[in-house]
């Protein structure tokens, strides 16, 4: 059985909710098991991060999707002592060649979010791991396109979530982002599941008039919930 871990900090539950969809995606592919786990506030002592058992389930993971919210123009302060807290992981290079993937979510369109991902893909490489981007084209960037669309927000390096300040998580407007994330935990599952057991994979390409429709399904799903 081929292992994803879905690692994210979600003060406001905006984050955490990506983070399920991303995990429903990875079940959706056999012999592929999913694990969530939360960065806790609590779990930082004088500036430092530690968790043993978070620690020891990375190291046996095959895979593993990095999220967290951005604040002022990186990840949130708890994510980064838990990146600062995997020295350890780095110097014996235990999470070498391990696949790797990312989200985060603001409030703001922009927000500075591609920096935060940028932040998680270098912390990556760091740790000589593989990262795995969306997959995904951009919706939303033609007169027919709806805020529900899939990859609404134009991101390729990492999964991008937006909601207003004044909603909760999941609201309905973000629903195309969690089709995304949804979309990107099955991408991550079927190649880990290539990568661990060298499962055939067969590559989705999209055309642009079949990836509209599958943005238009979006939207029509969306607009069912509201």
């Amino acid at each position: 059985m081929a292992t994803v871990s879905v690692v994210y900090h979600s003060p406001n539950g905006h984050t955490r909710a990506l983070a399920e969809h991303i995990a429903r995606g990875v079940k959706s592919v056999p012999d592929v098991d999913v694990h969530l786990v939360e960065i806790r506030g609590d779990q930082v002592s004088e500036g430092r991060w530690s968790d043993p058992a978070t620690m020891e389930l990375l190291k046996e993971s095959d895979t593993i999707v990095f999220g967290a919210p951005t604040y002022m123009g990186s990840v949130s302060a708890v994510f980064k002592a838990f990146l600062e807290g995997a020295f350890y992981p780095f110097l014996g290079q235990e999470w070498k060649d391990k696949l790797a993937g990312g989200f985060t979510h603001s409030a703001s369109q922009n927000g500075d979010k591609l920096f935060s991902l940028q932040q998680l893909a270098v912390f990556a490489a760091q740790m000589n791991m593989q990262w795995i981007s969306v997959g995904d084209s951009a919706g939303n960037n033609w007169t027919g396109g709806t805020i529900y669309d899939v990859n609404r927000l134009g991101s390729w390096l990492g999964v991008m979530g937006q909601t207003d300040v004044d909603e909760g998580p999941d609201p309905v407007s973000a629903h195309g982002d969690m089709v995304t994330a949804e979309r990107y935990g099955t991408r991550l599952a079927e190649l880990t599941a290539r990568w661990v057991h060298g499962k055939q994979y067969e590559i989705q390409r999209h055309t642009l008039e079949n990836f509209r429709e599958i943005s238009a399904r979006s939207a029509a799903e969306a607009k069912a919930r509201a």
